[in-house]
């Protein structure tokens, strides 16, 4: 039985986001004052001062202007000499700096034709490239880039030029230090052995149940409050019968090896409880459970998953039409939003006191009961009757199009795959059940396999010979950026793995190619700011992959937490057509290194590319707007959001005029857009004088269109003047919730 929404406790249970002249100027002032600035960017501690590693080196561009413009001119010290490329984009200019070196500093000191927008990008083979800055306002003249990135080729990447003439140099100067980190061979994967590191464990049948028991209980032992350390595990079971009790703890995941969930089954549980926190399960992140089949012991009826946000139920069957699974901890507590997708439940769903959930293209034998503020059903077979907000039920009859997450499995010989599903159009209902998924495997063989300690200069290189990626359990620290250069690469973690920022580099970039499939992965900000965590596209991308989309899941952003974190934005998709698939971004509201001034981050996400769809998509405590949407045709299919609860006061967050930032923008430019089943609660607790002037802000436009919004002030503590634009009731410590059905 559901407690009705009234009866929900008020206190939140959440921790709960002329240009000619200036050519003119010296080459050596230019490098004396590069080299003066350079070290004190980003407070980073003492170096050697970066030297000037691109004078005299062999250069190469994409053209020439008639001959008469070399590249070699733009290298040569010679301020009256320069390098000009013909009238077209794109265009590039190439130095070879002889050996991998760190680049700190580039100045481009551009004749009148200059780049509006360009990008500097390293290499450490010429042909696959790491872009280190991106800009699209370039201002011509002289330009002093700090940057971060290392490789043996530099390059300046131009996409759009500034005036009718080609691009021009007078000199590409690089700076830095010899020397850019180790590139390790890149290892040969064994598929039917391989190395997972020491964090997987994998059983089969043979394996005593003992052994099997005593290992998840050391696990979960060490693991049920274990938020905010760095281990991370994967339990894993080949095909076969098991009989195992598996309490999940933060940063474990536990899924089988078959190619469906019925190939392995587990007689007993698989099972998330809040005792650790008094039966408030709304700390209970960072877990996952996938392509099993549970059995539930002989007597007992109900199996409990009481989570909330980054703890996917994923490609599960909970078999007994009988049974049920609880969505919380059972009368004692609250839980605040989850993810049920590719599932079948062949019992009855309980949501109880689950503040907000997003099923998608599953079963569920006998139904669904409960509803407090959100909950959206998508593709769902046996979803409630929609009456929203009487009960808070959006039901959208099937999905688009949805790519489900890829999974490693072992096939028929012994072989570890990856099995990538297809694209599905319209879908409703599992991809699996009673059907033979359709997709295509790839050996393990094809993988590199990546173990923490491997440098980002390697992973790289395995990327440019064409592998795909395997990232194995734990924290993975880089200190440059991760390119996904090559359609149709498979990124996949296994136990949360967590790609932390080191130096503010940015964590991946992903290029404008199709397919790229990212999944099972988290990436933390660290110490130093990083302007962004992941960015998938460069700016000005253009390119159409409606046939193939990239695609992201259970991709999960955090800044601060285990202590101070700082990202400008968490993600920035520029590419068209991506597809995101269960996505929390969040600015740590509890643990170490969080403050208004501490764990800074301005915007969780900022999407400028076009047709682009998100499905269960959380996004929580940012300083600014939480989600700015600049393209064209996007679609969001749930979204849940916490305004950030430490603004010191009024004064602190303002957007010019007006009382705070929205939870979810749409720019003013946009003139296609639709967003169903949308939440978003305050609770300013620093100052609950605190007014956010509106959640959601979006141009007044007929083809821009809000279905089914929830607004709250949890426990009354701070207010929302309006939920969309100035329509919707004020929400405060007098009115606590407010719905509203459409917009316009």
């Amino acid at each position: 039985m559901k407690p009705p929404a009234q009866l929900v406790p008020p206190m939140p249970g959440r921790r709960t986001t002329s240009r000619n002249l200036l050519a003119g100027l010296t080459v050596a002032l230019v490098a004396t004052l590069v080299a003066a600035l350079a070290p004190t960017v980003g407070a980073a501690p003492a170096h050697a001062a970066p030297v000037l590693l691109s004078q005299g080196r062999p250069a190469t561009a994409s053209t020439t202007e008639g001959g008469a413009f070399p590249a070699s001119a733009a290298v040569d010290g010679n301020s009256g000499t320069r390098w000009s490329s013909s009238f077209s984009d794109p265009q590039w200019l190439r130095v070879d700096l002889g050996s991998r070196a760190t680049v700190t500093g580039v100045t481009l000191v551009w004749e009148a034709a200059h780049a509006r927008a360009f990008q500097i990008q390293t290499s450490d083979d010429g042909s696959s490239w790491t872009t280190i800055h991106s800009t699209t306002n370039g201002t011509g003249g002289t330009q002093t880039l700090a940057v971060s990135g290392a490789g043996r080729y530099v390059r300046m990447y131009g996409t759009q030029r500034a005036t009718g003439y080609g691009y021009s140099l007078w000199e590409f100067q690089v700076f830095g230090e010899t020397g850019g980190g180790p590139v390790d061979p890149v290892e040969p994967t064994d598929p039917r052995n391989p190395n997972l590191g020491p964090n997987t464990f994998v059983f089969d049948p043979s394996t005593p149940t003992a052994t099997i028991q005593s290992r998840l209980n050391t696990l979960f032992t060490q693991q049920e409050t274990n938020q905010f350390g760095p281990q991370r595990y994967a339990v894993l079971f080949r095909p076969g019968n098991y009989t195992a009790d598996v309490n999940l703890g933060f940063f474990t995941q536990v899924a089988g090896l078959g190619m469906s969930p019925d190939d392995v089954n587990l007689n007993g549980h698989v099972r998330v409880e809040a005792s650790w926190f008094g039966g408030n399960a709304t700390q209970n992140f960072w877990r996952a459970a996938e392509n099993l089949s549970v059995t539930l012991p002989a007597g007992v009826s109900v199996e409990r998953w009481a989570v909330s946000q980054a703890a996917p139920y994923r490609r599960m069957h909970l078999r007994g039409a009988q049974n049920q699974i609880q969505l919380w901890d059972g009368y004692t507590g609250w839980s605040s939003g989850g993810l049920m997708a590719d599932t079948r439940i062949d019992g009855l769903v309980v949501s109880g006191s689950q503040q907000q959930w997003y099923s998608r293209n599953s079963e569920f034998g006998n139904g669904w009961t409960g509803s407090v503020w959100n909950m959206v059903f998508q593709g769902v077979a046996g979803a409630p009757t929609p009456n929203f907000p009487n009960p808070s039920h959006t039901v959208i009859p099937t999905t688009p199009l949805v790519r489900e997450k890829p999974f490693l499995y072992v096939d028929g010989t012994g072989e570890y795959r990856v099995f990538v599903p297809a694209l599905r159009t319209n879908s409703a209902g599992t991809s699996w059940y009673n059907k033979t998924p359709a997709g295509s495997s790839i050996s393990l063989a094809d993988f590199f396999v990546v173990r923490p300690g491997t440098s980002a200069a390697t992973i790289n290189n395995a990327l440019a010979q064409g592998r795909h990626l395997l990232f194995t359990p734990g924290v993975h620290r880089i200190t440059e950026p991760i390119q996904v250069n090559r359609a149709n690469t498979v990124v996949l973690g296994l136990g949360l793995a967590t790609i932390q920022t080191d130096n503010g580099t940015v964590g991946m970039r992903v290029a404008d190619v199709d397919g790229v499939k990212v999944a099972g992965l988290m990436f933390e900000a660290g110490t130093t700011n990083s302007p962004v965590l992941m960015e998938v596209g460069p700016a000005g991308s253009a390119a159409s992959h409606a046939a193939n989309p990239t695609s992201l899941h259970d991709v999960f952003f955090r800044i601060g937490g285990p202590g101070v974190g700082r990202a400008t934005t968490s993600l920035v998709v520029n590419s068209d057509n991506v597809i995101g698939d269960h996505m929390w971004l969040w600015r740590a509201d509890h643990g170490d290194g969080v403050g208004w001034t501490v764990n800074t981050a301005d915007t969780g996400l900022i999407v400028n590319g076009d047709d682009v769809t998100m499905y269960g998509l959380f996004v929580e405590h940012y300083q600014k707007f939480q989600t700015i949407w600049n393209g064209n045709g996007g679609r969001t299919y749930f979204y849940q959001n916490e305004l950030p609860y430490d603004p010191p006061n009024q004064a602190a967050w303002m957007n010019g005029s007006t009382r705070g930032y929205a939870a979810y923008k749409v720019a003013d430019s946009v003139t296609s857009h639709q967003a169903w089943g949308l939440g978003s609660y305050a609770y300013f607790n620093v100052d609950p004088s605190v007014v956010a002037e509106r959640s959601f802000e979006v141009p007044n436009n007929p083809n821009v269109r809000f279905t089914n919004m929830v607004t709250v002030s949890l426990g009354g503590v701070g207010t929302i003047n309006r939920m969309i634009n100035n329509t919707g009731n004020t929400v405060n410590t007098t009115n606590q919730v407010s719905y509203l059905t459409g917009y316009p």
